[in-house]
């Protein structure tokens, strides 16, 4: 066990953070999760596809996901399978990896590419689920990898970045994070800055854009800063995926903050104390932020005034928040889905499905979800 792996431990004792082990250390009692409100005539969601898959440990922060590509939904099973579904009909079925699987699905050029945590990387054709190639990696791949520019972009937990050729598998380019003594079990995916360009968060709140091509790197900028004292109080990891709207780049960082960066100026233009391990929304002129302890915080992206905050939902560990048409939607820790009014942050509605969400994405204006019970489903508005 590394000593990263084994710090996770003593995190999960000391602040409760999501890391990577359980401890057996005393038991620290958690916050009662705050109920839920009472609605009044609330809005909910339409079911349009579901199954499920294995459990991932309570105490790993693993974030499977589901994705789509042609019309056609692929979904990973941690213990080592992926499936291919049209509506409801299931294509195919492969077990890939008897070492299971730790990472989300990437779905596009043809390829479907998971990973596992012996650092294994799978390409399969997105047509029969054969398997086209795969790759060694240094350490665990706990984030799904990122298919841009003819490379497949993979960050393992050691901290270094690969990317590999996408048709032949070969290794175009390495590229070494700096090394952090103390962080928390996870990691952020990589995420397209432009057509060329990644963008890579790092557990030092640093992010790097790296050309895809040549692995050089194009720009590299602190996002966060902590004054704690202690290694707990100065962790300071960007475990949520970078937004990139427009011409704004946003991060939030834990035990740090929520910060807006202009890639015109390369300049940050504002940053508020905030902290969370989630990826922040961006929708109009408004950064959505749900953090660690259950507020969800709204700013106006160029001001980085609060347009509201809403703390309904304390101590209920909220997912990412996204937006569904018109309403932004959070998931929690009983599989419950949030459904606000972005404009003034009022819980409006609400859909249930099964176990802790991990994790929430848009797509074709569908919500995937994908929660630690292993219930994977995808959801429109009615």
């Amino acid at each position: 066990m590394n000593r990263k792996y084994k710090f996770a431990c003593a995190l999960t004792v000391l602040t409760l953070a999501l890391t990577g082990c359980a401890s057996k250390g005393p038991k620290v009692e958690e916050p009662k999760p705050n109920p839920l409100p009472k609605l009044v005539n609330p809005q909910t969601l339409s079911s349009v596809f579901s199954t499920s898959v294995a459990s991932t440990s309570e105490a790993d922060p693993l974030r499977l996901r589901l994705d789509s590509n042609n019309g056609v939904v692929y979904v990973i099973n941690p213990k080592g399978e992926v499936e291919a579904y049209q509506g409801k009909q299931r294509l195919w079925q492969k077990n890939v990896s008897k070492q299971g699987l730790s990472s989300g699905v990437e779905a596009a050029e043809g390829l479907v590419v998971v990973g596992n945590q012996k650092g294994q990387l799978f390409a399969l054709d997105q047509a029969t689920g054969e398997q086209k190639w795969t790759a060694q990696l240094s350490g665990a791949i706990l984030a799904p990898s990122l298919i841009h520019a003819g490379r497949v972009i993979t960050v393992a937990n050691d901290g270094t970045v690969y990317a590999h050729e996408l048709d032949t598998g070969k290794q175009a380019w390495t590229y070494s994070l700096p090394n952090v003594q103390f962080s928390l079990r996870g990691q952020a995916a990589p995420v397209a800055l432009d057509a060329r360009n990644v963008l890579i968060a790092s557990a030092n709140a640093y992010i790097y854009a790296i050309d895809a091509l040549s692995g050089a790197p194009r720009l590299q900028r602190r996002m966060a800063v902590t004054e704690g004292r202690s290694d707990i109080q100065r962790l300071v990891d960007i475990d949520g995926e970078p937004t990139v709207a427009g011409q704004f780049l946003v991060t939030t960082s834990y035990q740090g903050q929520v910060t807006v960066m202009d890639m015109v100026s390369q300049q940050v233009i504002w940053s508020e104390d905030a902290s969370s391990t989630q990826r922040p929304e961006v929708s109009g002129n408004g950064v959505f932020v749900a953090q660690n302890d259950g507020k969800i915080t709204a700013y106006e992206i160029t001001t980085g005034h609060k347009l509201w905050e809403n703390d309904q939902l304390l101590n209920r560990k909220l997912s990412n928040p996204v937006m569904l048409g018109q309403n932004l939607v959070v998931g929690d820790l009983d599989g419950v889905l949030h459904l606000i009014d972005p404009s003034t942050g009022n819980i409006i509605g609400r859909a249930k499905t099964s176990g802790d969400v991990r994790t929430l994405r848009v797509i074709d204006n569908q919500l995937f979800v994908a929660t630690r019970k292993g219930a994977m489903s995808i959801w429109q508005n009615r």
